[in-house]
C-alpha cells in the first residue's frame, strides 16, 4: 500500500512540475531575442545537425583507430575418428582423438598506400564541416524566427487598423440610420454604410486569422506543443527609420568570411581532394605485420594436459605484402569518380557563393526600396488620414455621400497597411544584411 502511494506521489509531482513549466511558458511575453536563444536550443532541425556532428565525431575517432593493432582470441574443441592428421603433432594416425587448440592473433598495417593517413584527415575535415553546417541550421532558424516574428508583428497591428475601421464603420451606420430616418438619404446610402461594415467586419476575422497562422508558424520553428500558447512582444513605436549606408560589396565580402555555409563548401572540396589521394593509394602495395601465440592439447598424447600446453606452446610473428597488379580497373574507376567528384564540389562552392551573392543583393535592393518606400508610405498615410477625417465632417453635416465616405475609409486603410509593410520590410532587410556580416539580430 505504502508502494501504491509514494508511486501516486511520485506521479503527481512530475504532473505538478509540467503544469508549472507550461504555465511559464505560457505566461511569459517573447522578445525575438527570447524566441531566437529557445528556437537555437530546442529546434529538432539544429539538433539533426548537432547529431550529424556527432556522428561526424564517431566516424573521426574509428577512422584514427585504424593505425591500431587489432587483436582477436581463439580456441575450439574437435573430436576425430580412424585416419586423420593430429591436429597438435601433425602426426598421421589412426585413432580417436580429441584435441583443443588456444590462441590470439593480432595484426597491424604497416603501409596501405597512405590511405589510412588520408582517411583520417578526410574524417576531420568532414567534421569541422560537420560544425559549419551545425551552424547553418541555426542561421537558417534564425532568419526564420526573424521573419516570422516581424510577420506576426505586422498582423497583430493589421487587427488594430482593421477594428479601428470596423469601429469607425459602425458609428457610420448609425449616423446613416438616423439621417435615413430623418429623410436626408437614401436608402441605397444607408445599406452601403452597412455593407462596408460588413466588410470592415470581415477584414477583422481575416487579420485575426492571419495572426494566428504567423502564431503557429512561430510555435512550429519553436517546437511548443499544441497546448502552450505563444504572446510576443512589440517593438519601440518611435523607433527611428533604418537608414542603409553599407556598400553591397563589402557586405559580400564580409559574409563571405563569416557565414558558414562558405566555410561548408570549401570543406566539402578539401574532403574531396583527400577522397582522391585515398583512391590513387589503391595502386601502392599493402604491407602488414600479423603475429600470434598459442597452444594446444592432444588425447594421443601421453603427458598432462598443463604439461602439453607448456610443451606445445608457439609464437609466429610475420611480414605480409600485398601487391595489386589487376583489379579489374577498380581503383582506376575510383580514382576518375574522385577527380569528378573534386569539379562537382568546385562548381558547388561557386553554385553557394552565387546564391549567398544573390540573398544580399536581393536583401539590399529590398532595403533600398523599403527606405524610400517608407518615407512615402508614411507622406501618403498622413495625408489619407486627414482626408479620411475631413470626409467624415463633410458626412456627418450631409455634404458627402455615403459612397465617397467608404472611398476615403478604404483609401485611408490601404495607406496605413502600405506604411506597415513598409515599416516591417526596412527592419527585416536591415537586419539581414546586418546578420549576413556576422551581427547579432536586434530590434
Amino acid at each position: 500500500m505504502r508502494l501504491y502511494i509514494f508511486i501516486a506521489s511520485l506521479l503527481f509531482a512530475q504532473i505538478s512540475i509540467g503544469q508549472e513549466v507550461l504555465k511559464e511558458i505560457s505566461s511569459k511575453v517573447w522578445s525575438l531575442e527570447d524566441c531566437i536563444n529557445y528556437a537555437i536550443a530546442n529546434n529538432i532541425s539544429v539538433k539533426d545537425a548537432s547529431l550529424n556532428k556527432d556522428l561526424a565525431e564517431v566516424d573521426y575517432s574509428n577512422a584514427k583507430s585504424s593505425r591500431l593493432p587489432n587483436l582477436f582470441g581463439s580456441a575450439s574443441q574437435s573430436f576425430s575418428n580412424g585416419n586423420t592428421i593430429d591436429p597438435i603433432t601433425s602426426s598421421y594416425v589412426t585413432d580417436q582423438i580429441h584435441s583443443t587448440n588456444v590462441g590470439v592473433n593480432s595484426s597491424v598495417t604497416l603501409f596501405q598506400g597512405n590511405q589510412i593517413n588520408n582517411q583520417i584527415e578526410q574524417s576531420k575535415i568532414l567534421l569541422e564541416q560537420s560544425s559549419f553546417i551545425e551552424e547553418e541550421a541555426k542561421n537558417s532558424i534564425v532568419i526564420s524566427i526573424l521573419e516570422n516574428y516581424l510577420q506576426t508583428l505586422y498582423s497583430k497591428e493589421d487587427i488594430v487598423i482593421a477594428e479601428n475601421n470596423l469601429e469607425a464603420s459602425q458609428k457610420e451606420v448609425l449616423r446613416a440610420k438616423a439621417r435615413l430616418d430623418a429623410g436626408t438619404i437614401a436608402l441605397s446610402d444607408y445599406t452601403e454604410a452597412q455593407s462596408q461594415a460588413a466588410t470592415n467586419q470581415y477584414n477583422v476575422i481575416s487579420a485575426k486569422n492571419n495572426y494566428q497562422q504567423y502564431i503557429i508558424d512561430l510555435k512550429q520553428l519553436l517546437e511548443f506543443s499544441p497546448m502552450e500558447t505563444l504572446e510576443i512582444e512589440t517593438i519601440d513605436e518611435n523607433m527611428n527609420l533604418i537608414n542603409l549606408e553599407l556598400d553591397k560589396i563589402s557586405i559580400y565580402n564580409k559574409a563571405l568570411n563569416y557565414l558558414p555555409e562558405v566555410e561548408a563548401s570549401k570543406l566539402n572540396l578539401a574532403a574531396n581532394k583527400k577522397a582522391l589521394d585515398i583512391a590513387k593509394g589503391g595502386y601502392l602495395p599493402t604491407l602488414s605485420l600479423n603475429g600470434s601465440v598459442g597452444s594446444g592439447y592432444t588425447s594421443i598424447n601421453d603427458n598432462t594436459f598443463s604439461d602439453q600446453f607448456d610443451v606445445n606452446f608457439n609464437q609466429k610473428l610475420s611480414l605480409s605484402l600485398s601487391i595489386p597488379i589487376f583489379n579489374r580497373n577498380e581503383t582506376k574507376s575510383a580514382v576518375t569518380s574522385a577527380r569528378i567528384n573534386i569539379e562537382k564540389a568546385e562548381i558547388q562552392k561557386q553554385i553557394t557563393e552565387k546564391i549567398l551573392y544573390k540573398k544580399i543583393e536581393t536583401a539590399y535592393q529590398n532595403a533600398l526600396s523599403a527606405q524610400e518606400q517608407i518615407i512615402a508610405a508614411e507622406a501618403s498615410k498622413d495625408a489619407s488620414e486627414q482626408s479620411y477625417k475631413l470626409a467624415q465632417k463633410k458626412y456627418e453635416l450631409g455634404d458627402l455621400s455615403t459612397t465617397d465616405l467608404v472611398i476615403s475609409q478604404n483609401t485611408y486603410t490601404n495607406a496605413q497597411q502600405n506604411y506597415l509593410q513598409a515599416k516591417y520590410l526596412n527592419i527585416l532587410y536591415h537586419q539581414l544584411l546586418q546578420f549576413y556580416q556576422g551581427n547579432d539580430i536586434k530590434l
